[in-house]
């Protein structure tokens, strides 16, 4: 007798191939039988009308907190999300240094938008080393979950507070390849780093991967080419604006130094830009002349976001911007009322610098969420082109006269500009390359901003009933069996006999994602952006259900995810 037999779906093993009508045979955990089935099972499934396909992997994660209080890390796993990679962006929670985790703490508040009350009051930040960290996560998984260590706070080890505003020198270069080693050697899935402008500290500062030479970011890949099973994750300021000649040599020399693939997080495609986003595949091209690899991540799906003018978001990243919305409130808003201050931000928001950013100047489309002013009364809901026609008056000028009247705390839907029938059909393009890797959801990170973690089953959602961009195989082995290659996942990813049993049993004609609310369930009160699954009846990791009947179990039979163990060297070059 096996453990569980799913019977009568249509299995979509992740491999590309036709599904197939078949069942599912599980046995400790492993995939025992594909096909008929005879053996009985002490629990069975019946999934006729539906599909059965591999657990989907996340790629580009920021749980490496939330774990600590959401073992499921909601809601990936009710999206059919079995394996989340963490530690990206060169930020990890380790090696953490005795004193340092209000640092941490607040810089993770302001680059990753995690609420500092639940960074403060969810975790006892209790561990030193990046084995420390692993050891308090493993065995209290409800998902697969693997980690890159973090240049961040690789250099906060070694360097205390000069980390932020030096250069390394040659002793603490050592010493960091030293601690970088250490952490992969305790598991850690590889190295990651920034070096991208839009990384600032919880004081503002740079943080302080971007004070590092090129030299010291090639020395500690050339530590990842000594491990097996490892990996490199990378973003600067090209992954916003298109690289340059310099950040390409770069990402040639760290995917060379490592022997690994690199990947970077996130191609943005607008078919009003194309030539940026070929360009930086160009990237890729150019890299494989030279014995290098590197993947760049891509989202299948337009991420909604909420914005204000009152909290750090994504506004702040257009050019010049910035500078007037960290303002205190009084002076921003002394300084929004300005005309020649409100022309200066249209006009640099529309500019070639906005990078992919541009995305956000659609002012007529943004859609009006709560308001707080008699003014604004009935305005939720609303567009800004709407508002605007009514009062005879320009759709930018509109929207800061509503967010004005909220003393800055009106609640924004921005509509992105890039939603046309040319980008997708860009998209669909893009995604036939070698070098792209559907990915970039940011789960776990900028929780009341947005909620990237849906992206699986919209994705699905939109290929069997939207615009049917690609097969469901094709959309499936996207989500599974790609990443899983990428990062080596030793047999997980395909539907395949001895395989670890992560899968996925879903209504074709349903699955999609909820629409988003905010949620107040993270520690010290504090809200997030959820999104509920539809369609989605069970999800099983390691042959457990961590989802039955659209609903999280309380299974913890997630696998901490170590180099070499469990995951095979991606060799490069």
């Amino acid at each position: 007798m096996l453990d569980l037999v799913i019977r009568g779906g249509t299995i979509v093993d992740g491999s590309g191939s036709p599904g197939f009508s078949g069942d599912v045979g599980v046995n400790d955990g492993r995939i025992a039988a594909i096909g008929t089935v005879a053996d009985s099972g002490r629990t069975e499934i019946d999934a006729s009308g539906r599909v059965v396909c591999p657990g989907f992997v996340d790629p580009h994660t920021h749980y490496d907190a939330q774990l600590f209080w959401d073992p499921a890390a909601s809601p990936s796993n009710l999206h059919g999300v079995t394996t989340v990679i963490g530690g990206n962006c060169g930020f990890t929670l380790a090696p953490l240094n005795p004193g340092d985790a209000p640092y941490l703490q607040r810089m993770m508040a302001k680059v990753e938008g995690m609420p500092l009350t639940a960074l403060e009051s969810g975790l006892d930040w209790s561990w030193r080393t990046f084995a420390d960290y692993l050891a308090r996560l493993d065995g209290n998984l409800g998902v697969n979950a693997g980690f890159l260590v973090g240049h961040c706070a690789i250099r906060r080890a070694v360097m205390g507070a000069d980390a932020t505003g030096n250069e390394a020198d040659p002793g603490q270069l050592e010493a960091m390849k030293a601690v970088l080693a250490d952490g992969i050697a305790a598991g850690g899935l590889g190295f990651s780093t920034s070096l991208s402008y839009t990384h600032n500290d919880g004081d503002g500062a740079p943080v302080a991967s971007r004070f590092a030479s090129n030299d010291e970011v090639i020395a500690l890949c050339s530590v990842v080419a000594e491990h097996e099973g490892t990996t490199l994750e990378y973003v600067t300021d090209g992954c916003m604006q298109g690289f340059t000649d310099e950040e390409l040599d770069l990402m040639v020399a760290m995917s060379r130094a490592a022997r690994r693939p690199l990947n970077w997080n996130v191609l943005t495609i607008d078919s009003a830009d194309p030539d940026r986003y070929r360009a930086q595949l160009g990237a890729s091209v150019r890299a494989a002349e030279h014995g290098a690899r590197v993947v760049a991540l891509t989202m299948p799906v337009l991420v909604g976001m909420n914005m204000s003018f009152l909290n750090y978001c994504a506004l702040n990243m257009l050019p010049d911007w910035g500078e007037v919305l960290s303002l205190p409130v009084p002076e921003r808003m002394a300084s929004l009322a300005d005309p020649q201050t409100r022309a200066r931000l249209a006009e640099r928001a529309a500019s070639p610098d906005a990078g992919v950013f541009s995305r956000l100047t659609g002012w007529g489309g943004y859609r009006i969420g709560d308001t707080f002013s008699p003014a604004n009364r009935g305005l939720s809901g609303r567009t800004v082109a709407d508002i605007a026609a009514e009062r005879g008056a320009g759709h930018f000028d509109t929207l800061v006269d509503v967010v004005l009247a909220d003393e800055l705390r009106t609640v924004l839907w921005p509509a992105p500009t890039d939603d046309d029938g040319e980008s997708w059909r860009l998209r669909a393009e893009a995604w036939q390359s070698e070098h792209t890797l559907l990915g970039g959801s940011d789960a776990g990170a900028h929780l009341d901003r947005m909620c990237g973690a849906p992206y699986t089953t919209a994705f699905l959602g939109d290929c069997l009933r939207g615009r049917r961009l690609a097969s469901l195989e094709a959309a499936v082995q996207m989500l599974t069996d790609a990443p899983a290659r990428l990062f080596g996942l030793r047999e997980r990813g395909r539907i395949e006999q001895g395989w670890h049993a992560d899968l996925v049993v879903f209504d074709p004609d349903a699955v999609d994602s909820g629409a988003m609310r905010l949620v107040d369930d993270l520690p010290g009160g504090t809200a997030r952006l959820f999104a509920d699954a539809v369609g989605v009846d069970h999800v099983l990791v390691n042959g457990q259900p961590i989802v039955s009947g659209g609903r999280t179990t309380e299974s913890r039979p997630g696998t901490l995810l170590r180099s070499g163990r469990d995951t095979d060297t991606v060799l490069v070059g």
